[in-house]
């Protein structure tokens, strides 16, 4: 089959990591599978417009809203991967949840990463329940092994001097819904007073491109004149569709606000003991995180977080925020530690520290639990068999 794959393909976040991973299985599979950012597109006309010209036989989608919205009405089948914001977040909001359940309507199946998120979106669309497949992550780490731990750690001014180096890793989009300035206070005090402490936050900002700060600035001031004078473009040129590839609502906007990015950079700046990194490579990011003390999350809301799972494929402690996605993939004191807040991420930190025999457990327990439940393997096994549903 052709198949088209519509996700929002920011550099290394969730979704993204996620588009490519199945894009990979269906192509094994001997399907054709193309891969398209849906932030490039503003309706289900578009997307109609799309898979007639290029002859798609079906679809797939992830993230029910962002994504799923522009396959409304659709004249090839399509199915739907849950994003996590999508179930945690965007239900809240009335016309997302209207538009959603009518997606989830017209879809031939929908997966979702835990049973938790299941249980989410059949409790507002009785009705999918049926349709509503649960299938975990799959994971396979790759580190580099010509990865230079040492000129990383010079980069980000961090001393190799000492011995007893505690890097922690907090691996996110700059994005409020990663809430990466979460730990930051706290974690600078611990480091005044235990200078072997270090949290690195690594992960892409996200910046609007030109074409979608000009359709933000014109939806704003309702001026094409306006908006073409203070962007330096000549009024011809400032035209909504050769601007709008992207045409997000600016209340959708205002999520990936362009200035956060900025606002971090700022913060750690005057915060002793915290470094914002340079985004890396796939490769080179797995060979940082088996050299980390240990990986943090600290997010708002997760769907299933990739990062938490390949720390536990590379035995690596993990410490995250006390939310449903999370606390799905990790049993506290078991296979990670859980916080409620900032204050006990240090504590737990601490102990963690002190207790090699806990660390061992921990990271054995873990391991364990992504061979088992994390299974690359049966993820592309699964996702080869869904897509012949939509034959």
């Amino acid at each position: 089959m052709r198949l088209l794959l519509l996700a929002c393909l920011r550099a290394q976040t969730g979704n993204a990591t996620t588009a490519a991973r199945i894009q990979n299985h269906l192509r094994a599979a001997g399907h054709i599978c193309v891969l398209k950012d849906a932030l490039m597109y503003e309706s289900p006309a578009e997307i109609a417009n799309l898979t007639s010209t290029d002859k798609f036989d079906a679809a797939l989608a992830i993230h029910l809203y962002k994504a799923g919205r522009l396959l409304q009405g659709s004249r090839i089948p399509f199915g739907i991967i849950f994003g996590g914001t999508d179930v945690n977040e965007d239900i809240k909001c009335k016309e997302k949840h209207r538009v959603m359940g009518a997606v989830l309507e017209e879809a031939r199946f929908a997966v979702a990463f835990t049973m938790k998120m299941k249980e989410l979106a059949a409790a507002e669309w009785p009705d999918a329940r049926k349709k509503i497949y649960v299938q975990t992550q799959g994971i396979k780490t790759t580190p580099s092994e010509t990865f230079d731990w040492y000129r990383f750690l010079q980069n980000a001014d961090i001393p190799t001097e000492t011995d007893s180096l505690h890097v922690f890793l907090l691996i996110c989009g700059l994005r409020r819904v990663k809430d990466p300035l979460y730990l930051v206070n706290v974690f600078s005090d611990w480091h005044r007073k235990d200078p072997s402490v270090h949290l690195g936050i690594i992960g892409p900002a996200v910046f609007f491109k030109r074409n979608q700060l000009c359709y933000m600035y014109i939806h704003s001031s309702r001026s094409l004149e306006k908006a073409a004078c203070s962007l330096n473009l000549t009024s011809g040129k400032v035209m909504r569709r050769q601007l709008c590839p992207m045409k997000q609502t600016l209340a959708d906007a205002k999520k990936v606000d362009p200035l956060f990015a900025s606002e971090i950079k700022e913060k750690v700046k005057r915060t002793p003991g915290v470094h914002l990194l340079q985004e890396i490579p796939q490769d080179d990011l797995h060979a940082v995180m088996k050299r980390c003390f240990a990986v943090v999350n600290s997010s708002i809301s997760e769907g299933m977080s990739a990062a938490i799972l390949e720390a536990m494929d590379l035995d690596i402690p993990v410490l995250a925020r006390n939310i449903p996605g999370n606390a799905a993939i990790i049993k506290h004191k078991e296979t990670g530690l859980l916080f409620s807040d900032p204050q006990e991420f240090v504590v737990l930190s601490k102990s963690l520290m002190n207790d090699p025999i806990m660390e061992r457990e921990i990271v054995t327990r873990a391991k364990d639990y992504v061979k088992k439940h994390h299974s690359w393997e049966s993820e592309r096994k699964a996702y080869q068999d869904l897509v012949l549903r939509l034959q």
